[in-house]
């Protein structure tokens, strides 16, 4: 049976990747919400599948091939493989497998997104980038900045729609998908990092031509209230490419999670997994390295050394947290004394490798008075020690800037400070929950339910769904958590998500990280006996 995939998507509904994206990702949480819901052992067995974008909320019956009724609904703008005319007229739903069925359904999704993205792209040059007006209000080297390489990303991204149509026509039950993932992530996903890696620049120019060129602003505001864009912003378009390279290998965990164990299909999917996960890297390392060197440029002007200078500029270098603490001076036995006159103002930069102490000074300076490489750095909390010294810990030095071992009192502004604080200044220090990475059984678990956009360089950018453990918390409302499908770290308000508490939900999410991560554990493994040796 085979099935003509132009014609096919031709017949979709018109749906921006936004919108579809937007919507998968909130039914998935829709999903999970009540999967977590169903506390019977009879209901959630351990071997039930996290749904995909496209999967549905209702439950399903093991003999049954899956129905979601949520989809058929005549409002919705999802399609489904088992909906469509060819599979349920060919009589496959009823030879297949539920769980082949699954799989069909995750194959045919990373085809079809793939469609709904190319389509935003396509409105995102020839709406606004061809747009004869803008290109006159445009200087040359600004319309470079704004749009950079996005003619190279969408020809890339038709050149791969191409090759999955192609699979889909030769057969109604698709072979696989991920083999063709492999061969277009190694050979030309590459143009996603030059694009990703431009994001600094391309924000600060459209800031700025905003705010400079009220031609700009008034073109890009019609051009936005056109019908095609469907009320989404300018920028919403651009930030399309590491959207998509980001969700594309989410979708091909989604696919890694359903294939059958040690099969061709599972090692295809691994390897595909493996170059997206390094093409995903690339472009977060693309992002980071631009706004790192300013930000190290910036902070190296507002330093003066009191102690012996140290060079802070490195291309290895970069600023993990910063910020105002109170330090208490004279010996430990001075705790009786008056608040006011217990503690002192002291400024700390740290870096990912070395420790900085300072004092502010007019003129927006700060004088370094004591500095330590971050892995000669200890953080011991003080408990119960009343009002005065709530929030304090002890910050050991065990060679300052004299090469001499130095203890500092301090004291935070709020319990989530001082715990970000030692979580940060000691990282190895065993935080509330073990990490997932230790393979325990059960650990607290989260799941995203409104996107966050990190504030400080401890904090976690968040998007709808992700699922993450939970490392450690605080009264005030913070979580430090660490995200499963790219094991990333870091600070959010707790309001960002809503607990899962079903344990056998969260061991289905911890069984299906591992295997998702098995090939980088060998790796791992490799690696660790080559250091030893």
């Amino acid at each position: 049976f085979s099935c003509n995939l132009s014609d096919l998507l031709h017949s979709f509904p018109g749906l921006l990747y936004q919108e579809y994206r937007d919507k998968s990702t909130r039914e998935e949480i829709e999903t999970r919400r009540l999967q977590d819901s169903q506390t019977d052992p009879e209901e959630t067995s351990p071997s039930e599948e996290t749904p995909s974008e496209a999967e549905p909320t209702s439950t399903i019956e093991n003999k049954a091939p899956p129905q979601i009724n949520l989809l058929r609904n005549s409002n919705s703008r999802f399609n489904l493989w088992q909906d469509l005319p060819e599979v349920q007229n060919s009589g496959v739903l009823s030879i297949l497998q539920p769980d082949e069925i699954k799989l069909q359904e995750a194959m045919f999704e990373l085809v079809t997104s793939e469609a709904s993205y190319y389509k935003s792209l396509n409105l995102l040059v020839s709406h606004f980038m061809e747009n004869e007006r803008l290109k006159k209000i445009l200087h040359q080297s600004e319309a470079h900045i704004l749009f950079s390489n996005v003619l190279d990303v969408m020809a890339v991204s038709e050149r791969f729609l191409l090759d999955l149509e192609q699979r889909v026509e030769e057969n109604i039950v698709i072979s696989d998908v991920c083999d063709i993932v492999y061969q277009h992530t190694v050979n030309h996903f590459s143009v996603y990092i030059t694009y990703v890696s431009n994001q600094t620049y391309q924000e600060r120019a459209y800031k700025q031509l905003l705010q400079d060129k009220p031609a700009f602003r008034e073109v890009i505001s019609q051009l936005e209230l056109d019908p095609k864009c469907k009320g989404l912003s300018f920028s919403s378009f651009l930030i399309l490419p590491f959207q998509r390279i980001t969700r594309l290998k989410l979708l091909v965990q989604n696919i890694l999670k359903k294939v059958e164990e040690k099969s061709d299909r599972e090692s295809t999917a691994l390897d595909a997994h493996k170059e997206l996960e390094t093409v995903v890297k690339a472009c977060n390392e693309g992002v980071r390295k631009m706004s790192r060197t300013e930000q190290m440029i910036s902070i190296q002007k507002k330093l003066e050394f009191k102690i012996k200078s140290v060079p802070i500029i490195s291309h290895s270098r970069w600023l993990l947290k910063q910020g105002e603490l109170q330090q208490m001076n004279g010996p430990k036995t001075s705790r009786t004394l008056r608040t006011k006159k217990l503690f002192r103002e002291i400024y700390l930069f740290l870096f990912n490798d070395l420790l900085v102490i300072c004092r502010q000074i007019p003129g927006d300076k700060y004088q370094v008075f004591d500095s330590a490489p971050r892995g000669l750095l200890r953080v011991e909390e003080l408990e119960d020690q009343g009002q005065s010294l709530a929030n304090v810990f002890i910050l050991r030095l065990l060679e300052n800037a004299d090469d001499r071992e130095a203890s500092y009192m301090l004291k935070a502004s709020s319990q989530s400070e001082m715990k970000r604080w030692m979580i940060s200044l000691a990282p190895n220090r065993r935080t509330k929950f073990v990490s997932f990475t230790s393979r325990l059984v059960d650990c607290p678990q989260i799941q995203c339910v409104h996107p966050y956009v990190a504030q400080q360089p401890d904090e976690l950018s968040l998007e709808l769904a992700d699922v993450l453990n939970i490392l450690d918390k605080t009264d005030d409302g913070w979580i430090f958590g660490e995200r499963l499908h790219d094991q990333e770290r870091g600070w959010f308000p707790s309001s960002m998500g809503e607990e899962i508490l079903n344990p056998k939900i969260r061991a289905q999410n911890l069984k299906e990280c591992f295997r998702v991560h098995k090939s980088d554990d060998s790796q791992r493994r490799k690696l660790g006996s080559r250091n030893r040796q």
